[in-house]
Parts: structure tokens; sequence; C-alpha cells
């Protein structure tokens, strides 16, 4: 589905803020996605058409930006490794969660899913463990090394 058509970077990122939008406001308007994206408003229109020409939403110029159940699909995919990496970055690596966003931001959209299932895997592990002692001396093995 979503796999079979190659989506760029850029496009997974309004793919992403399309569904925040859609979830925070029940309505996407080309407005809010420039503001959100840091982009111009012609930027945004071109982008929209690409999007709907590859059938991922339903749009029309001053039109309803809608998401069509393969682009929901592909928005989903795209938020939900971005949680996975910014809570493994955060949580586990200890990153400032500035940073940690950041770098999920870009790791999203290169990451093999094999990896991200395999970090979901190890990050479920350490919770499940139950030895809180190991995220205090990873913090001491941190000072450590970067003394």
């Amino acid at each position: 589905m979503a796999d079979e058509i190659t989506i760029s970077a850029a496009q997974e990122d309004y793919l992403e803020a399309i569904l925040v939008l859609e979830k925070a406001h029940g309505r996407v308007r080309v407005r809010d996605l420039a503001e959100m994206l840091s982009v111009h408003k012609s930027t945004v229109t071109a982008a929209l058409k690409a999007l709907a020409e590859k059938s991922l939403i339903a749009y029309e110029p001053y039109g309803r930006i809608e998401m069509t159940p393969m682009g929901l699909q592909a928005a989903e995919r795209v938020s939900g490794n971005h949680r996975v990496l910014k809570s493994f970055l955060k949580d586990v690596l200890m990153l400032d969660a500035p940073v940690a966003e950041q770098n999920a931001c870009r790791m999203e959209h290169v990451m093999d899913p094999a990896v991200l299932s395999r970090l979901v895997s190890f990050a479920a592990f350490l919770k499940r463990t139950g030895d809180p002692d190991y995220l205090q001396e990873f913090r001491q093995y941190l000072k450590v090394a970067q003394a």
C-alpha cells in the first residue's frame, strides 16, 4: 500500500503534520501547515498537490485537506516511528528532549523497519527487566565517559 509508493522525507513530514493538525483541530488548513512546518503557503500548496497526485490526500485548492486511507496509514507509520525513536533517545539514551526530538525527526525517515522494531523490543526489554538500576548505572557511565 503506502510502501508501494515512494514518499520523500519531506512528504512524510507533511503527512505527519496533517495528522497532528487534524487530531488537534479537526481540520487542516494550508496556513496551519505552513506555520507548523515553517514554510511558505506556496510551498505547502505544491506539496499538497504532489501528495494528492500520489493519492495520499484529497485536496483541492482552497478546499479541505483530507487524508486517504493510504495517506493515513503512511502518516501513522511515520508518527509511530517518531514517537518510538524520541522515547528511546530520551528515556533510554537519556538525551535532552529537544535533542531527542530533532534526531527522531531525522531518523524516522531513514531507519529500516527491522532496526526500529529491534529498538522497540530493546526498550520494552529494559522496562520489563524491572531493574531501574541500569539507568542510574548508565548515567554514571556517561559522566565518566564524558569527563
